[in-house]
This record gives structure tokens, C-alpha cells and sequence, in this order.
């Protein structure tokens, strides 16, 4: 199933997060994933005339939920998130674990545990629209820190969006940090002819302030080099062309950290 006429906007919230609101207009469906602030939201709400009906929760950082009380609120919309998160989201209607699926409207939605950023982090993953909203475990050219699991399981956690998610999957996540990631992955692979022309597309529109989101997974398979770390060109560029894979991205996240 497919729906050819959902309509998706992104909008900035906050400083450098990113709101999303995805509405079906035959069914009235509208979800919001993550509430960084609620001001955004409502706005675009009210000027669409739109009906929220669900939110979608990634993970329990503040910057992503801090907005929530106030949407749930104003909307009575029905939140769904982590269940890790129950005791750190009250808003929390309704909880998911690593595959489950939910049916919001006519849009199934199947909740991908991608632990590493935090504990908690669900990659919301919607194969009717081709979409998928990363979180902050999967940014453009970049992934998130790891603050609350290690590094081999931010690696399984990427490995799983690689091996889940096909190449057409349009690829929304919290965060504006494209063009900061950018200078960081030409360090690692300053030949990769790819990345060079993308490097350049993300600079040309941060210089007109045009957001670099959503990218795409066939992309992020050929620049990203936290998604590129299995990769023997990324190895040899490394001159670690017997490590493990999990050995090249702990190496390539903590130059990441220290840059």
C-alpha cells in the first residue's frame, strides 16, 4: 500500500532541531514525530487547518520532548514512544518495543530500536510513505553521540538501519548538522568523488539558509562514513584494513567527538 497524496512539511524548531508533521488528507491523519517546541506545530496547524491526532516520540532528550505537554494538550493527541522512556515521558499513551507495529490512521508505522544515543531511541519507520525518522541515531553524513550505550551497539544500531531500510527510504532526523558533518567525512574519505559533489550541494544551500534534510539511505550508504565503516576503501583510508567494522566506526566516532 502506498499514499501517493500524504503530505509531509519540515520546519526548523529551536536552534538547529528539526519538527515534522505528516497528514494524510483522505483520512484527516496528522502525526507529529518529536515536539522540540510546541510553538512550530501549532502554527503550521492552525495555518493548514490540520487535526493532530498522533505523536510520534523518538527518544526522551529534551529537545525533543520538551514541547509535548503543551501539543498533547492543545490537540489531545495520542503520543506513542519507547517504552524504556515511561518513566521520563508522562505524556506517554501508548508504548512500543524493538519491531513492533502500530496503525495510526491508515499508515503502519514499525518502531526500530536503535540504542546508542540513548537507551531509549526508537527509529520510526514507515514503508507506505517510504519514510523513516532517525532520531538522533542516524543524522545526514553524520550519527548522533553516544551518551548512554557504547560504541559496538551504535554500530548494531546503524548496521540495522543500513540492512532495514531500503535505498529510496527518505530520511528525516532531529537536527541541522549536515554542513559540520560534511567537513568532518572528507576527513576520513577526502577521495570519495561522492562525497566531494555532496559536500558541495550542503554548501551551497546552508550559504542561502535552505535546510540539507530529508536526505535519503542510498545517499547515506555512499557518504556517510559512520554507515561506510564496513566499507575496505573507509578501512584502507583508515590504515585499518584488518579491523573489525565495529573497531573502524569506534574510531571514526571518537575523531568525531575530539574534532
Amino acid at each position: 500500500m502506498t499514499i501517493p497524496d500524504a503530505e509531509i512539511r519540515q520546519f526548523s524548531c529551536l536552534s538547529d532541531n528539526f519538527g515534522v508533521l505528516i497528514h494524510d488528507p483522505a483520512s484527516g491523519t496528522t502525526i507529529a514525530v518529536d515536539v522540540p517546541d510546541a510553538k512550530p506545530y501549532l502554527d503550521i496547524l492552525s495555518e493548514s487547518s490540520w487535526k493532530l491526532t498522533d505523536i510520534l516520540i523518538t527518544h526522551h532528550h529534551w529537545d525533543h520532548v520538551q514541547g509535548l505537554g503543551e501539543l498533547k494538550k492543545a490537540t489531545n493527541a495520542t503520543v506513542y514512544g519507547p517504552a524504556r522512556s515511561r518513566a521520563k515521558i508522562p505524556e506517554l499513551d501508548q508504548t512500543v518495543e524493538d519491531c513492533d507495529h502500530i496503525k495510526v490512521g491508515p499508515l503502519e508505522f514499525e518502531a526500530l530500536g536503535t540504542p546508542g544515543h540513548t537507551l531509549d531511541q526508537i527509529s520510526w519507520y514507515c514503508p507506505a510513505l517510504k519514510l523513516a525518522h532517525t532520531g538522533d541515531t542516524l543524522f545526514s553524513l553524520g550519527c548522533g553521540r553516544v551518551f548512554e550505550g557504547d560504541l559496538e551497539m551504535m554500530w548494531s544500531s546503524l548496521k540495522k538501519l543500513k540492512n532495514r531500510l531500503p535505498d529510496d527510504t527518505i530520511l528525516f532526523c532531529g537536527h541541522e548538522y549536515t554542513a559540520a558533518n560534511a567537513e568532518f567525512a572528507l576527513t576520513i574519505e577526502p577521495d570519495n568523488a561522492a562525497l566531494q559533489k555532496r559536500a558541495k550541494e550542503v554548501t551551497d544551500l546552508r550559504a542561502v539558509n535552505q535546510p540539507t534534510l530529508p536526505t535519503n539511505m542510498a545517499a547515506e550508504k555512499a557518504t556517510n562514513p559512520f554507515l561506510r565503516a564496513d566499507q575496505d576503501s573507509v578501512k584502507a583510508a583508515l590504515g585499518m584494513e584488518h579491523k573489525t567494522d565495529a573497531d573502524v566506526f569506534a574510531e571514526i566516532r571518537t575523531r568525531k567527538d575530539n574534532a
